[in-house]
């Protein structure tokens, strides 16, 4: 198997100070957000899994570390994310991976799926209340124009 290049975001705890974020460029090179509080970078290994445990090693320690995901999809449409629990909280995922019968990996990967799916029903049901709010002031006709107005704007305008 030949070695690939992983493009990995790097999500952070706190924005980075200047000084922290070139000591940890001299070990890689990182490309901040405006803010600091995220990084890009690319890390070459063979797969997604060891690229983040790769970079893990090398800055984790370095940089107040939050989250590490691949910033594209694998072949089965999935996005690795690299959490680094405090041991109490290991230790209660762990738990309660045990009383599900689960791995830790497993019984995370399903939680996160389902406060996903939840958080999108709800945003679908919020949308649909303003919407109907909005309709109940308007026509279907005005509504949509001032839809497209709004997204075919410049981002440099002002909010619709």
């Amino acid at each position: 198997m030949t070695m690939a290049h992983h493009a990995l975001e790097i999500t952070l705890t706190r924005p980075l100070t200047t000084a922290e974020l070139q000591h940890a460029a001299r070990t890689m090179r990182l490309a901040p957000d405006r803010n600091a509080t995220r990084l890009m970078t690319v890390v070459r290994a063979k797969t997604p899994r060891k690229a983040i445990t790769r970079l893990r090693r090398q800055i984790g320690t370095r940089l107040p570390v939050d989250v590490i995901t691949t910033h594209y999809p694998d072949r089965r449409g999935k996005i690795l994310l690299n959490v680094a629990f405090a041991s109490a909280a290991h230790t209660a995922l762990r738990a309660a991976a045990d009383r599900a019968s689960q791995t830790p990996q497993r019984f995370l990967e399903l939680a996160v799926h389902q406060d996903l799916a939840q958080h999108a029903a709800a945003e679908a049901d919020r949308l649909q209340r303003a919407l109907q709010h909005l309709l109940a002031h308007t026509t279907p006709a005005h509504l949509i124009a001032a839809v497209g107005h709004c997204l075919t704007r410049t981002s440099g305008a002002a909010p619709c």
